[in-house]
C-alpha cells in the first residue's frame, strides 16, 4: 500500500482528466452502494428556459407602496398557488401570467436658474461696491485689464498712484474712520497745488500714525502724501514694495528736494525711531529733531512748512518695556513690550481705539530766505525749533480738549 497509486474517481485510469459523461462512473456508483445510510440526492430539475427580453424597451417592475397611516382593506383571496410536489421542478409562469410593467423615468436634480444667478450677482455687486455698484465694477475690470496688459504708470520713486487710490488708501479708510475715529483740523493750511513740507511728531511704538496722517490728507484735499522713510522700512521684504508704491521714499536730503521742487507734498517725522520708541509715560513730549535737515531742504526750494500734531497714537500700543539684546540680535531699533504683547499673542498686534486728533498749523514761509540761508547753521537751527515749539504747543492744546483717551 505504501508505493500504490492512488486515482482520481471518474477518470477512466487517466489521472487529472474527467470522463466527461454526465453520468457517475461505475466506480462512483460502487462508492456510493457502500454508504446506504446517506440519502440519493435528487435529481436537479433543468433550468427554466429564460425569456427574450424585448429589443426595443427595457421594463421594471413597479411596486407600490401603501402611504403612512392608510389601512389596507381585505380583498378578495387570490387562488392558491399549487405547491409542487417534492421532486419535481416547479413549471415557469409564463408570459401572460406576469404582473403588468410600467416604466417609470428619474429626472436629474434641476440646476439654479439664470436668474438667480444673476440676482446673487447683484446682491454681491452692491455689497461691495455699494447701491451705484455698476459704473463701479466697470471702473475694477478696466484697473484689471491695465493691470494685465501693462497700461499703468509708475513714478522715478517707484508710486503707484491707481494702486495707491485704489487699494492702499481704500483699506486704510475704514480704520480712520471707523477704529480711530480721527478728526481733522486745519487742513485748509495745506496748499492745494505746489510743493509743501509737512512736518508731525511720530509715536505709538508702530508709526501707524504716518499712514493715517497720509489718509487724513487725501481724503481732505485730494493730495497724496509722499512720506520720507527710514533705512529700515525699505530693507524689509514686503513693506519696502507697498512703502514704494505707495509713494515713500529714502529719507535724504536728495530726494527731499528733488520731490519738493517738482510740487509734491512731502512729510518728515523728525523724531524717527526715538518717537515712536519712547516709553509710555514720555508720551507726548517731543525728542530731539535731529540736525535740522528737513528745512534746509524746505529752504533750498522756497517751500511752505506746515507744522502737524497728532493726539491718539501715543495710546495704541502703551510701550512699557523694551527688550534691547533681542533687538540687536534681529537688527531692528527695540523689540516693544506692551500691556497685551507678547502676553496675548498675536491677539496683542491689534491697537487699541483710541480717539485721534489731527491738526494742521498755520504755514511756516521759507521763501523769504535767500539762497545761502540753507546753509547757516544758527538759521536752521532757529528755524527747527519753531517748528518744534509749535508742534509742542498743539499737543498740549488737543490733549486738554479731548475729553478722553477713548471718546
Amino acid at each position: 500500500m505504501g508505493d500504490a497509486e492512488v486515482i482520481p474517481i471518474g477518470t477512466r485510469g487517466t489521472p487529472g482528466r474527467g470522463s466527461g459523461d454526465g453520468k457517475p462512473s461505475s466506480k462512483s456508483r460502487s462508492l456510493a452502494a457502500r454508504n446506504p445510510g446517506r440519502p440519493a440526492a435528487a435529481p436537479s430539475a433543468p433550468p427554466p428556459p429564460r425569456e427574450r427580453a424585448d429589443d426595443s424597451t427595457t421594463a421594471e417592475r413597479s411596486v407600490s407602496v401603501p402611504p403612512q397611516g392608510a389601512v389596507e382593506k381585505p380583498g378578495p383571496a387570490a387562488p392558491a398557488e399549487p405547491v409542487a410536489a417534492p421532486g419535481r421542478a416547479r413549471t415557469p409562469a409564463g408570459p401572460r401570467d406576469r404582473a403588468p410593467v410600467t416604466t417609470d423615468h428619474r429626472h436629474p436634480t434641476k440646476g439654479i436658474p439664470p436668474v438667480e444667478w444673476l440676482a446673487a450677482f447683484t446682491s454681491a455687486s452692491k455689497e461691495v461696491f455699494g447701491e451705484n455698484w455698476e459704473p463701479r465694477l466697470a471702473e475694477f475690470l478696466a484697473f484689471l485689464r491695465r493691470r494685465l496688459t501693462g497700461e499703468f504708470t509708475v513714478d522715478e520713486y517707484g508710486f503707484d498712484r491707481e494702486i495707491t487710490e485704489q487699494f492702499l488708501l481704500a483699506a486704510l479708510r475704514p480704520i480712520a474712520q471707523k477704529w480711530f475715529r480721527v478728526e481733522v483740523r486745519g487742513a485748509e493750511n495745506i496748499p492745494g497745488e505746489g510743493g509743501a513740507l509737512v512736518v508731525s511728531n511720530h509715536s505709538g511704538t508702530v508709526p501707524i500714525d504716518g499712514l493715517m496722517t497720509g489718509v487724513s490728507i487725501h481724503d481732505h484735499t485730494g493730495r497724496f502724501l509722499r512720506p520720507l522713510g527710514a533705512d529700515l522700512v525699505f530693507r524689509l521684504p514686503v513693506v519696502s514694495g507697498l512703502a514704494r508704491k505707495g509713494g515713500a521714499t529714502l529719507a535724504c536730503n536728495e530726494d527731499a528736494e528733488r520731490m519738493l521742487r517738482g510740487g509734491e507734498l512731502v512729510g518728515v517725522w523728525p523724531e524717527g525711531f526715538k518717537g515712536i520708541g519712547k516709553p509710555f509715560s514720555e508720551r507726548y513730549k517731543l525728542q530731539r529733531f535731529g540736525r535740522g535737515g528737513f528745512v534746509s531742504a524746505a529752504i533750498r526750494t522756497g517751500v511752505p512748512i506746515i507744522p502737524t500734531s497728532v493726539v491718539g497714537a501715543e495710546e495704541i500700543y502703551p510701550l512699557v518695556g523694551n527688550i534691547p539684546s533681542l533687538a540687536r540680535l534681529l537688527g531692528v531699533p527695540y523689540i516693544p513690550i506692551t500691556p497685551l504683547f507678547p502676553l496675548l499673542g498675536p491677539l496683542g498686534l491689534v491697537p487699541l481705539p483710541s480717539k485721534w486728533l489731527i491738526e494742521f498749523g498755520e504755514p511756516i514761509r521759507t521763501d523769504e530766505y535767500d539762497s545761502g540761508a540753507a546753509d547757516d547753521p544758527m538759521l536752521v537751527f532757529n528755524v527747527t525749533d519753531q517748528v518744534r515749539e509749535s508742534i509742542q504747543q498743539t499737543l498740549y492744546s488737543l490733549l486738554m480738549q479731548r475729553k478722553s483717551v477713548f471718546s
